[in-house]
């Protein structure tokens, strides 16, 4: 696939650290929440709403639309800093993050946001709700795609795998799965707890097309998309390999991280990693930070 201009590059890898800010300040504020799957996927996130969606921030509900299920949706902060910084909402609305009467609950819901096209929670529903959506654009001859993303721990949900033989049998290839394989769920690793190896080979049983890319490069993020709208008469599955709480050196790779918030002292020292990570980035482009 032919890279995407360099300056733009550079504007998304911005953006993804600035997303991480978000989340921490969303976090802080919230008091409570998850920390290390919605940092890890701030890539994934930054290359779906600014390069790949389809979409209308001012008319969320635009039926050409691309549809974008989150079926791990305790990751609900990336999903949200996302939207606001793409233009759905305002970017202060952030700091309501789980609180009474917010639209920006813990667990997205469909009722609250319109932008949101399902409610989750409980894992691995998301999948089957991605591939109801993608059958019926099929059925409607509707020309948009459905993404939808999934986060490892929830692959040892059964829903998943009969959500994926339905796919393959029915040949959906406007559905395209994005997997944060971060080797982290909230009671220990992936690994320990039940091993998903080979995945690889286990989702092409199931006659889906695998395409597995760094999770936190957004060039090869944009790429693997594009890849799979080239793919006919199967769903994509792409494997995003992740660290979790990337960006933050005392997260990465923390299973205790997993649904914990960082306290005030740890917001702060997470926040300057970030700001050097954006210093990195573009020495020029320093927006600074308020607690």
């Amino acid at each position: 696939m032919k890279n995407i201009i360099k300056e733009n590059l550079l504007q998304l890898e911005l953006m993804a650290n600035t997303i991480r800010q978000d989340i921490i300040k969303m976090l802080l504020a919230a008091g409570s929440g998850h920390s290390g799957g919605p940092l890890d996927l701030a890539d994934v996130f930054t290359a779906l709403y600014f390069n790949v969606l389809k979409q209308n921030p001012k008319n969320p509900r635009w039926e050409e639309r691309d549809r974008l299920c989150l079926s791990c949706g305790h990751v609900a902060p990336v999903r949200y800093a996302a939207m606001a910084r793409a233009g759905y909402f305002s970017v202060e609305e952030l700091q309501t993050l789980r609180k009474l009467g917010s639209p920006l609950q813990g667990h997205p819901s469909f009722e609250f946001l319109p932008a949101v096209e399902n409610s989750s929670g409980p894992l691995g529903q998301g999948t089957s709700v991605a591939v109801g959506m993608a059958l019926a654009a099929k059925m409607k001859k509707e020309q948009h795609r459905v993404y939808c993303v999934v986060s490892d721990g929830e692959q040892q949900e059964g829903q998943c795998w009969e959500a994926y033989m339905f796919a393959g049998n029915r040949k959906l290839d406007n559905l395209t799965f994005i997997l944060d394989y971060n080797n982290m769920q909230i009671d220990g690793y992936v690994e320990d707890i039940m091993s998903l190896k080979p995945i690889k080979e286990k989702y092409e049983s199931f006659n889906l097309y695998v395409i597995e890319v760094d999770g936190h490069n957004i060039q090869e993020i944009i790429d693997a998309c594009n890849l799979a709208k080239t793919i006919h008469t199967k769903p994509t599955m792409i494997i995003a390999h992740t660290i979790p709480g990337k960006g933050v050196d005392f997260m990465e790779n923390d299973y205790r991280w997993h649904g914990s918030p960082p306290n005030t002292q740890q917001a702060k020292e997470a926040l300057n990693q970030l700001e050097k990570i954006r210093m990195n980035i573009n020495p020029s482009s320093k927006a600074g930070f308020n607690l």
